[in-house]
C-alpha cells in the first residue's frame, strides 16, 4: 500500500468491529468504551508523528509507551532485522548455545553500563526482566548461605510490570484489585513524592529513613533487595530529591541488601544520560532494562549484574534455574545493536538533555493554571500533576479522571500524552523530537487544561 493511501470508511468500520470482537487490549476499557470503536487505529509513523487510517497526523509526545527513542520509520532498524532474519531468525540460547548479535550486545552493554555492571541475562519485556532480578536476588543470598533473605522492598506508586511477581512489586493498588492473592515476600515503602512529604528533616533523608523503617520492621535478615526506578514513571513521573538514591544505596550497604535499579523507562537516553542512576552517582547491583534498548522496534529486555553478583551465581556449579524461550532473540539483539549505534552516531543522549531543557521551560508555563499542582521533569521525561485545590494541593477523587479529560482534549488537537494514576499528564517524546514539536505538544496540553477547567470538573 502507498504510504499516503487511505483506508476506506468501510474497511475502517470493519477493523473497528473486528477489534471490538476479538482483541482484549492491555489496560483496555472493559466498561462503556468496550461498546464503541477504538479511540484510534494507527497505520504508520514517521519521526515523532503517528498517522491513523485516514492519514490524520498525531504528534506522539509519549514515544509509544515511553520507548520509541529514535522515532518512527527508521529503515536502518528494519534492515537490521531483515538481514538477521535471513541469516539466523532464531536460535535457542539455553545452555552453551549463542550467536554473534547476542554476544556483541552483551559486551556492548558492559561498556555502556555504569560501574562494574558487566554480565547480562536477556528477556523479552520489562516485567520478565524484573521477575528475573527478584529471582537472582533470592538465589544470590541462598548461595551466600542466607536463604532466609527473600523479601523485596519496592515503593508505593512504583511500576515494575504486570507479570505475577512484578505485579506484586508494583506499588499501584489498581493493579492488585481482583487478581490476588499477590505473591508473598514483597513490601512497599513510601514514594519520594516531591511535595507530599510529611516527615522531619529534608525530604531525601526522610524518604530514605522511611524505606529503612520498612526494612527494620521486616527484619533486615529477611530482606534480599530494594528495587527502585530512578524516576518513577507510571506512578506519576516522580523525580526524587538528589540525595535520595545515594541514601537508599547506603541503606542497602548498611543492611547487606542488593539494590535493583529498574531502568525500563529511564534507560538509553530518556533522562539525558545513558541511564537514570547516573544523575545520582549510584551504581546498583542489578540493573533492569527494556523499552529503549530497541526503541520498541522489537521486544527485548534484560538484567545486567555486577561481576561480584555473577561470581556468586557461578558458585552454584550447575545449571542456572531460569530462562525464557526468547531470551537473547538474535533478531532483537541485532536491532538493539543498530539502535545503540543510532543513539551514539546522532548524539541522541545529548540531544535528550538539550531538548529536556526546552521541555522543562515549556512545562513551567503550565503552573499558571489553577488545576496544576506541580510540574517536574528530567531530560525528555516530564509530568504535570493536576489538583483540585492549588493552595492545599488536595487531589481530585480517583473517579473524576481529570488527567484523562485533559489527555482526551489534547488528542482532539492531534497530540498524544498519557494520563497516569494520581492525575498526572506524562510527556515522554522520541529523542528526535524538535523544539517546535515540544512547544506544540505543551501548547496543546495548555489549551486542554484550560478547556477542561472551563467546562467544570466534578468535585472541583
Amino acid at each position: 500500500m502507498d504510504r499516503d493511501a487511505m483506508i476506506t470508511e468501510a474497511e475502517t468500520s470493519r477493523l473497528a468491529e473486528l477489534d471490538r470482537g476479538h482483541w482484549l487490549h492491555p489496560q483496555g476499557d472493559l466498561g462503556v468504551g468496550a461498546a464503541v470503536a477504538p479511540q484510534l487505529i494507527f497505520q504508520r509513523g514517521r519521526g515523532s508523528t503517528l498517522f491513523d487510517l485516514q492519514g490524520r497526523p498525531f504528534l506522539d509526545a509519549m514515544a509509544g509507551l515511553w520507548n520509541v527513542n529514535v522515532g518512527y520509520g527508521r529503515t536502518e532498524l528494519a534492515e537490521a532485522a531483515a538481514e538477521q532474519m535471513r541469516e539466523l531468525p532464531f536460535s535457542s540460547t539455553y545452555g552453551g548455545f549463542g550467536h554473534p548479535p547476542g554476544i556483541r550486545l552483551a559486551a556492548r552493554l558492559a561498556e555502556l553500563m555504569p560501574g562494574d555492571l558487566e554480565v547480562t541475562f536477556f528477556a523479552s519485556g520489562g516485567a520478565e526482566a524484573n521477575d528475573t532480578a527478584y529471582k537472582i536476588a533470592r538465589l544470590y543470598w541462598r548461595l551466600r548461605g542466607r536463604p532466609e533473605k527473600v523479601q523485596i522492598v519496592a515503593r508505593l506508586r512504583a511500576y515494575h510490570g504486570l507479570t505475577y511477581g512484578a505485579t506484586s512489586a508494583t506499588g499501584l493498588s489498581m493493579f492488585w484489585e481482583g487478581v490476588g492473592p499477590l505473591a508473598p515476600g514483597f513490601l512497599h515503602a513510601p514514594a519520594p513524592h516531591p511535595y507530599r512529604y510529611e516527615g522531619d528533616g529534608p525530604p531525601g533523608e526522610g524518604y530514605a529513613k522511611a524505606l529503612e523503617r520498612v526494612i527494620l520492621e521486616a527484619g533486615p535478615e529477611t530482606v534480599a533487595a530494594v528495587v527502585a526506578e530512578p524516576v518513577q514513571g507510571a506512578g506519576g513521573v516522580i523525580v526524587p530529591p538528589a540525595d535520595y538514591l545515594p541514601r537508599v544505596r547506603e541503606v542497602c550497604r548498611r543492611h547487606d541488601l542488593l539494590l535493583i535499579a529498574d531502568e525500563v523507562i529511564t534507560g538509553f537516553g530518556r533522562t539525558g544520560r545513558w541511564f537514570g542512576v547516573e544523575h545520582f552517582g549510584v551504581v546498583p547491583d542489578l540493573l533492569v532494562f527494556a523499552k529503549g534498548i530497541t526503541s520498541g522496534y522489537l521486544p527485548l529486555s534484560g538484567v545486567v549484574m555486577t561481576r561480584p553478583v555473577h561470581d556468586v551465581l557461578r558458585s552454584l556449579g550447575g545449571i542456572f534455574p531460569h530462562g525464557f524461550t526468547y531470551s537473547g532473540h538474535p533478531v532483537a539483539c541485532a536491532v538493539a545493536l543498530r539502535n545503540l549505534r543510532i543513539l551514539e552516531e546522532e548524539g541522541l543522549v545529548e540531544r535528550s538533555r538539550a531538548m529536556g531543557e526546552v521541555l522543562r521551560s515549556q512545562l513551567e508555563r503550565l503552573r499558571r493554571h489553577r488545576l496544576v499542582g506541580d510540574v517536574r521533569s528530567l531530560g525528555l521525561l516530564g509530568g504535570v500533576e493536576l489538583v483540585r485545590d492549588r493552595e492545599t494541593r488536595a487531589p481530585f477523587p480517583a473517579s473524576v479522571g481529570a488527567a484523562r479529560r485533559v489527555a482526551a482534549a489534547a488528542m482532539e488537537e492531534g497530540v498524544l500524552v498519557r494520563a497516569l494514576s494520581g492525575d498526572v499528564i506524562a510527556f515522554s517524546p522520541p529523542l528526535v523530537i524538535t523544539e517546535e514539536e515540544i512547544v506544540r505538544a505543551v501548547e496543546a496540553v495548555d489549551r486542554a487544561i484550560e478547556k477542561v477547567a472551563a467546562g467544570g470538573i466534578p468535585g472541583d
